[in-house]
């Protein structure tokens, strides 16, 4: 390699061996540094371009990882040394470590460098203990380049896309799913190994608002005023107070309100004036639920609303100037009950430092992370899905329609919605039995109060007679009353927290209950034969795992979260805060493959973590709110979640908790206007998420309780749910590539178009698979909306194929019952019959969308939609390659084969092309007819 001869470099191969502070053999290379507060780096390849390192000021601690798989086998590698140096290369990349400062680096084999670890190492380790358990606070910063984006970290509410200068706290909470993994356009990806709660970027905690120099309302310096009105009619003042901070964020800090203050219709204002004492950008975090409004010098930062009882965040960042005065006004309308409202801010920090790539950990054992490279994006996710697990192929009806609500009170309830469906030739395949359905003071029994449910077996079989699948609502939650309680406490695997401080829940009287500790591998196996007793046995087809978080009492300070899983099974919760979704499916899955008749299993879950993908699961957004706001939240939320390896993500279509005024609003009016308008354009959004589902609080959900068939909502939701049928056999094929490619179903622009800077910051337009960017319609009554073409491609819009240049931003028509969609040069779309579930009729008449420009390829996957024998060989993959210079669609030959493939078929070639502006539409299409047997054939464009 040009670098190892440059520095004439000595070569140490396949055998141990040390020399002056390092070792090696032939698993790792260990640097002993000579300096900084790392005593030793270890270096460890997991693949050519998988590097594991590990950084301690002890003793190299080699726990398994809960996220991260055993190595498959030794990985060849290299060993040289220089006077300051270490180098380990395999074949792929190489890793240079400092003998003097234990700095790594890694590059290329021609020694262009990827990615570096900061001046003299970047590495903070702090000692702590936590139930006499020894551990470090842990930092690690990286050299960040300035042309690169960022993305990952899970799925966020707070409309960031691109991560690279920004700050997120890691850790799990309803909407809020934390992954400590991001990917760069420079094509490399950083897992950074750790379960406790963490933070990128900026490792301080945010402050209050002491840290400013507060003036009140009359220009009195040391607070803020604050103003409670308790009745907004009279707009009487309760109280007038003085504060130092805006700290009412969880059920500890909400007693500083003022005794007897009724929030039931109330507001508070805060008022005054801030002064920092250093000059620089200010990044400020607003908590908030209810209605709030926050303005700084003048201008208005945010205006959102969260139910009282879920709050959510907005950011914000202000370039402000030491010894100025910053006028400030909060107005906060709790709407109803006790709510939460905080406002916390950064202080500056340079430049380079806040551009820098940080992770900061509460406790570990080390620094442990793992560094991957790929030729693009999608070879980074690929690595990483290697290294932590490969999602499955989901079951074909899992890709089919589902349709919840908040919830079906009854048997009759749930069969009449489905039956309704079936009536009205409304697409589905899938129906959601939510929580409740057990007797009110049993919760975790998995039984069903015969009262409401008295015959679950025959529901279930009924559900199945009519061609659909039902999933059903488990939590890890259980009332020391049930029996399923009883056994997991005699084995100590109850969460005894809440019970000992005789936690109530909201179940009216309010019941005492807690979690089960789904870190120890017995509870786990005890959750599972628990519901394939009581639910599995008759016939639950998929598994719905709420508040895994775990969410043991909603709105409790960090602390108290902490103290209610105290301890896991592997040690304290500090230490692992973040993993419980990952353990939680992990049985579920692990125990239905097991037990199970060889069905896929599929689990939907509010939480996540890294390598949950290996579990069958789906993670969605949580109980987000019904406002256009947290519609538009919920595209880089997506498409961050997806980013972070986990390619199967979902959302309440509709937002899960209502406005008032929504729950009330009349026919004519404006506000039922809005709301069919809201439900419209998020169900358009929708169909192009990688699960296509509808979920939420009164008003009922079906789309038939929206609208009536003769109005614009009702049609375009019927239209998007036909169309998304009308894709399946590209959306399945999708299926296939996640598994046998490691793909990504929901993509940001920056992975197909990377060489384009311009997409790095659009956090409102996605690819769905590789043929279509969707763009979203997030504001009432918008009938067009700003898209950009990325370069490099021309664009076809998807319902007329009308032709765009790429390179340009443009106005686009956004009509109500149609959502922007468009389709690059090269793109093979292939689009099957029309059917009322996945399943109905094998696609033997296929028509091929063809968007000419550009040479192009697809993979058309099918297998048998329910078990796992493609695991064992068992599917078929028709490639399709189009040559754009000789105008020819290849259709190659059928590799392999399953139980039940047709053998025949037909295929319709539909050349879409600037002259030839066809629109999206098989029923009507034009094109040319030939009959497939599994031998290639070759259609040229007339």
């Amino acid at each position: 390699m040009k670098y190892l001869l440059f520095f004439s470099l000595i070569a140490l191969t396949y055998f141990s061996c040390a020399g002056p502070g390092w070792q090696t053999d032939d698993e790792a290379l260990t640097v002993f540094p000579r300096t900084g507060e790392a005593k030793m780096v270890r270096v460890e390849p997991f693949s050519d371009e998988i590097i594991r390192v590990t950084s301690t000021p002890d003793q190299f601690v080699n726990n398994e990882s809960l996220v991260v798989l055993p190595k498959a086998g030794k990985v060849p590698f290299e060993v040289a040394e220089s006077a300051d140096l270490m180098v380990l290369s395999t074949a792929a990349v190489q890793v240079e470590v400092s003998k003097e400062t234990g700095v790594v680096r890694f590059l290329d084999p021609d020694g262009n460098v990827i990615l570096q670890e900061k001046n003299k190492g970047g590495k903070v380790f702090k000692a702590m203990q936590v139930d006499g358990v020894n551990g470090y606070e842990l930092q690690q910063v990286f050299e960040s380049s300035d042309q690169e984006a960022l993305y990952g970290l899970g799925q966020h509410q707070a409309h960031e896309m691109n991560y690279k200068g920004k700050n997120e706290e890691l850790f799990q909470y309803n909407t809020k799913v934390s992954i400590p993994f991001i990917v760069s356009t420079k094509n490399y990806g950083l897992l950074w190994d750790n379960y406790s709660f963490s933070r990128f970027g900026d490792p301080r905690p945010y402050g209050q608002m002491s840290q400013f120099k507060l003036f009140n309302k009359e220009g009195q310096e040391g607070s803020i005023t604050a103003t409670y009105v308790d009745d907004l009619t009279t707009n009487h003042v309760f109280a007038v107070r003085q504060e130092k901070s805006i700290d009412y964020e969880n059920l500890e800090t909400i007693n500083n309100f003022p005794q007897g203050f009724d929030f039931s219709n109330a507001e508070i204002i805060w008022e005054g004036e801030i002064e920092p004492s250093e000059s620089g950008l200010f990044h400020f975090l607003l908590y908030y639920a209810g209605y709030t409004k926050i303005w700084i010098d003048g201008v208005l930062m945010a205006d959102r609303w969260r139910t009282a009882w879920n709050p959510s965040v907005a950011k914000f960042q202000i370039k402000m100037d030491a010894g100025r005065k910053y006028p400030v006004k909060l107005e906060w309308i709790p709407d109803g009950g006790v709510s939460y409202i905080g406002l916390k801010a950064l202080s500056p920090r340079s430049p380079e430092l806040q551009n820098d790539i940080s992770f900061y950990s509460e406790m570990g054992d080390q620094i442990d992370y793992y560094f991957m490279k790929g030729n693009n994006m999608d070879g980074v996710i690929s690595n990483y899905r290697e290294l932590t697990g490969k999602a499955q192929v989901m079951p074909r009806w899992a890709m089919g329609f589902w349709q919840s609500r908040e919830r079906y009170k009854t048997q009759d309830e749930l069969l009449n919605t489905l039956s309704e469906f079936r009536k009205r030739r409304i697409p589905i395949d899938n129906i959601v039995q939510d929580w409740s359905y057990w007797p009110v003071d049993q919760w975790g029994s998995h039984d069903f109060d015969p009262a409401r449910f008295p015959d679950p077996k025959a529901m279930v079989d009924k559900v199945h007679e009519m061609n659909g699948h039902i999933m059903i609502s488990v939590w890890p939650k259980f009332y020391p009353t049930t029996d399923n309680y009883k056994a997991f406490d005699a084995k100590g695997w109850m969460y005894q927290q809440a019970i000992e401080d005789s936690i109530l829940d909201w179940i009216a009287p309010g019941h005492m209950g807690s979690f089960y500790d789904a870190y120890a591998p017995g509870a786990r196996e005890i959750f599972w034969q628990q519901i394939r007793d009581k639910l599995y046995n008759i016939g639950m087809d998929a598994w719905w795992l709420d508040a895994t978080e775990p969410d043991i009492l909603s709105n409790a300070s960090m602390a108290y979260r902490k103290a209610l899983m105290n301890p896991t099974y592997y040690g304290p919760s500090t230490k692992y805060f973040n993993a419980f979704a990952l353990m939680n499916a992990k049985g579920i899955y692990e125990g239905q493959r097991r037990d199970g008749n060889n069905e896929r299993v599929f689990i939907l879950t509010r939480s996540g973590f890294a390598g949950m993908q290996r579990y069958g699961t789906v993670t969605w957004s949580g109980d987000i709110g019904t406002v256009w706001e947290d519609m538009k939240a919920q595209i880089p939320a997506g498409i961050n979640f997806s980013m972070s390896g986990l390619p199967y993500w979902t959302m309440d279509i509709g937002g899960f908790c209502v406005e008032k005024r929504y729950e009330s609003a009349k026919e004519g009016s404006d506000d039922m206007n809005e709301w069919r308008e809201l439900n419209t354009r998020w169900f358009q959004f929708g169909a192009f998420a990688p699960l296509f589902r509808v979920h939420g609080q009164y008003p009922l959900r079906e789309m038939y309780n929206i609208a009536p068939v003769s109005h614009p909502a009702y049609k375009s939701m019927l239209y998007y749910d036909r169309l998304r049928y009308r894709l399946m056999p590209y959306i399945y094929s999708l299926t296939g590539a996640v598994w046998f490619d490691n793909y990504t179903i929901m993509r940001g622009l920056a992975m197909d178009f990377t060489n384009d800077a311009n997409v790095y910051d659009i956090d409102d337009q996605y690819m769905f698979g590789p043929s279509l960017m969707v763009c979203p319609v997030y504001q009432y009554k918008a009938r067009n909306r700003d898209v950009y073409f990325p370069a490099g491609k021309g664009w076809y819009d998807f319902y007329s194929g009308e032709f765009q240049s790429g390179g340009v931003h443009k106005s686009v028509a956004a009509p109500y019952e149609r959502m922007p969609v468009f389709v690059p040069e090269g793109s093979i779309i292939t689009a099957g019959p029309e059917v009322q579930y996945a399943s109905q009729k094998e696609a033997d008449l296929i028509t091929v969308y063809v968007y000419t420009g550009a040479d192009g390829a697809f993979k058309l996957y099918e297998d048998e939609g329910v078990n796992y024998n493609y695991e064992d060989g068992k599917y078929a993959v028709i490639p399709m390659a189009y040559d754009d210079t000789q105008k020819i669609l290849t259709i190659g030959d059928r590799m392999g084969e399953f139980n039940g493939m047709l053998q025949s078929r037909k295929f319709l070639v539909v050349f879409v092309s600037k002259d030839n502006p066809a629109g999206f539409n098989p029923d009507m299409a034009k094109g040319t007819l030939v009959g497939y047997n599994g031998k290639r054939i070759d259609v040229k464009l007339k």
